[in-house]
């Protein structure tokens, strides 16, 4: 079957490729038509990218109260179950040495009931404590809900690669927030007296200049939708420090370049 021609499929076995459960002969396979087909290679790499922005979305936060109360209810229970351990074995000794007969069931029958009472107790820290953690796991279900909602909308990906066909930077573009995101994925760094410049290739029309790169291995770029949209390719070249304006075109070598897809999903 040939992925390029199922985009649906294409992202589903992306996706579980960047989280890691495409395992076995399946993952290789995915990993051999990733070097042989850029779309694959892309999707693979959105996904990763994705999976690297909600790391980044996530924010330190201390334990909510429900944690200590559930961790002091545990301590508890197991600070009493060991202490009723301790009583039912003294009292099973000294009544072994003591009393026979009905004497010696009798207390034994009071000593169980006590253990009986002590367990239902136990049994109602734990219904509470189990309570308390489902209100905790829906509270964070609702957050990463949000923060899912407020994950860029990734419309157009692009694989820009080098002469040698070496990937060397992701880009991607979300249409809501007119962004353009780029991400080096290679080993290449301009001189301290040259930038980088994006340029799209828009198919009539001479290159138009996207933004000029800094040095830093992810960075953004403002863009509006009409400056992406139907260009089927994207350029980067070097140039000198601060980059050149867009009428006059590269004026360096172009570096890398890479078609520019718009997602199906």
């Amino acid at each position: 079957m040939n992925l390029i021609n199922h985009p649906e499929l294409l992202d589903r076995l992306a996706s579980s490729y960047a989280l890691g459960t495409l395992r076995g002969g399946a993952r290789r396979r995915f990993e051999a038509l990733s070097r042989e087909h850029s779309a694959v290679r892309a999707s693979a790499l959105l996904w990763q990218s994705r999976m690297a922005s909600l790391n980044e979305l996530q924010t330190q936060a201390l334990p909510s109260p429900a944690v200590w109360t559930r961790l002091d209810n545990l301590v508890r229970a197991d600070l009493q179950a060991g202490a009723m351990r301790a009583t039912r074995q003294s009292a099973s000794a000294q009544a072994a040495r003591q009393d026979t007969g009905i004497a010696a069931w009798l207390r034994s029958l009071s000593l169980w009931r006590g253990v009986a009472a002590a367990g239902a107790l136990a049994s109602v820290v734990a219904v509470v404590s189990g309570l308390n953690l489902r209100e905790q796991m829906a509270s964070e279900i609702a957050q990463l809900q949000a923060r899912l909602l407020a994950t860029p909308q990734i419309e157009y990906v692009a694989v820009l690669a080098d002469d040698k066909s070496a990937a060397s930077m992701l880009v991607t573009f979300d249409a809501k927030n007119r962004k353009l995101t780029l991400q080096r994925l290679g080993t290449f760094q301009e001189a301290s007296d040259r930038s980088l410049q994006l340029w799209a290739l828009p198919p009539g029309g001479g290159p138009k200049s996207l933004g000029v790169l800094g040095t830093d291995k992810l960075l953004q770029l403002t863009a509006a939708g009409e400056d992406v949209r139907a260009v089927p390719s994207l350029a980067i070249s070097l140039e000198p420090k601060g980059g050149v304006p867009s009428a006059g075109g590269p004026t360096g070598p172009v570096l890398f370049k890479g078609a520019l897809i718009q997602k199906m999903l």
